[in-house]
This record gives C-alpha cells, sequence and structure tokens, in this order.
C-alpha cells in the first residue's frame, strides 16, 4: 500500500499565504477589468468599446485579459452573473426568513428597486444592449433565473392560501415587470425629481403586495 503523506500544520501554513495573497490578487485584476469594462460599456457602449480601452482603464497588460477572458463577450457574460449575483444577495437580505410569502416578494421587489438605482447607468446599458444579438442569450439567462425565483414564492403563498389560484408564472412576470417597468421610468425622470429612490421602493413593495393578495 502507498503510503500517504499529510503535511504538517506547519507546513500547510508556510504555503497558504502565498497562495492565498496569489488568488486575491488575480481576484483583484479580474475585477478590474470588469469595473473598467462596465463604465466604458455605459459610457460608450458595448460595440463601440474595444479590449485595448478596458486594458487601457484597468491599468493592466492586454496579455492579462486573455487570462481572464477569452473574448469581449466572455467579459460582459462575466459583469452579467457578477451583477446577477450582486442582486439575488440583495434580495435575499432583504427578505426576512420568518414572514409570509407575499411580504419575501414584496421585500425582494423594494430591494431590486434599490440595487437598480444604485448600479443605474449598468441597467441603463442593459436597456440599450439587449437587442445585440451576441449577449441577448446572457441576458435570457438571468431573466428566467429571477423568475423562477418569484415563481417558487409564489407558489408558497398559493399553498399557504394568500395568493389567488391563478397562473404562478403570469403573477412572477407581473412582479417582476413592476420593479422593471417603475425602475426604468426612474432612471428616465418620468416620474419627476422630487421622487426618492426609498419612496419608489416603498411605493413599489405596497404596489405588488397589493397586486398580490
Amino acid at each position: 500500500m502507498t503510503e500517504v503523506s499529510v503535511p504538517s500544520d506547519q507546513a500547510k501554513n508556510a504555503v497558504a499565504p502565498d497562495a492565498r495573497q496569489h488568488t486575491e490578487h488575480g481576484r483583484e485584476r479580474k475585477q478590474q477589468l470588469l469595473d473598467a469594462a462596465a463604465e466604458l460599456f455605459a459610457d460608450r457602449g458595448y460595440a463601440a468599446t474595444r479590449i485595448a480601452d478596458i486594458c487601457q482603464s484597468a491599468g493592466v497588460a492586454k496579455g492579462l485579459f486573455y487570462w481572464y477572458f477569452p473574448t469581449k463577450s466572455a467579459l460582459f457574460a462575466e459583469l452579467v452573473r457578477t451583477m446577477r449575483l450582486r442582486l439575488r444577495r440583495t434580495q435575499a437580505q432583504a427578505m426576512d426568513p420568518l414572514t409570509d410569502a407575499v411580504t419575501r416578494i414584496s421585500q425582494g421587489a423594494a430591494a431590486s428597486v434599490q440595487f437598480m438605482a444604485e448600479n443605474a447607468a449598468y441597467f441603463a446599458l442593459l436597456d440599450v444592449e439587449r437587442s445585440d444579438p451576441t449577449i441577448a442569450d446572457v441576458l435570457k439567462e438571468g431573466a428566467s433565473v429571477y423568475l423562477e425565483d418569484v415563481c417558487r414564492l409564489v407558489e408558497e403563498g398559493q399553498r399557504a392560501g394568500l395568493i389567488p389560484d391563478d397562473k404562478s408564472d403570469l403573477l412572477a412576470v407581473g412582479v417582476l415587470g413592476a420593479v422593471s417597468s417603475f425602475s426604468n421610468s426612474y432612471r428616465n425622470g418620468r416620474l419627476g425629481t422630487d421622487l426618492t429612490v426609498d419612496e419608489l421602493a416603498a411605493f413599489v413593495q405596497r404596489w405588488v403586495r397589493n397586486a398580490l393578495a
């Protein structure tokens, strides 16, 4: 039988810091590229932004870009997935697990409005670039994730007798549509200048709750 050598704690500690620093440094560089790309995409548009522009803005060599992303579209897909994850975390943090499904849906809707306002440039970019066939599939993937999340909560509310026994997917689409429409109108100034993000989020929370219950 071959003897398996188990590293001592001292040996583990000797190599861990270097490996950890390398990993953290790599994550920082990757995030630099994503942040620079997000800013340039919002300012110039996806098609007009070159990889060289992203590298220059991030302050990294062009070769490093290809270490993390094979193409510009791959970077965009990573940016979308990163923002999607951040949004879902924001929604989860806003939902009180001890409350009913309707309350959680409305809490998530309000948190989404807040998040979209804080990241207005990114969501404005999606509004413009949504028809680009090179990124459309990535955006559709994100939309389906959100729809499934809300559908599950709607069905939970229906089982508890809190939400009418109607098509759960249509009700979920209504919730997402309200969040998207109100947020889009706020970004484009159609709701006036006196309305604050907090006021809009509170209104959407009430609107969603009333629409479902």
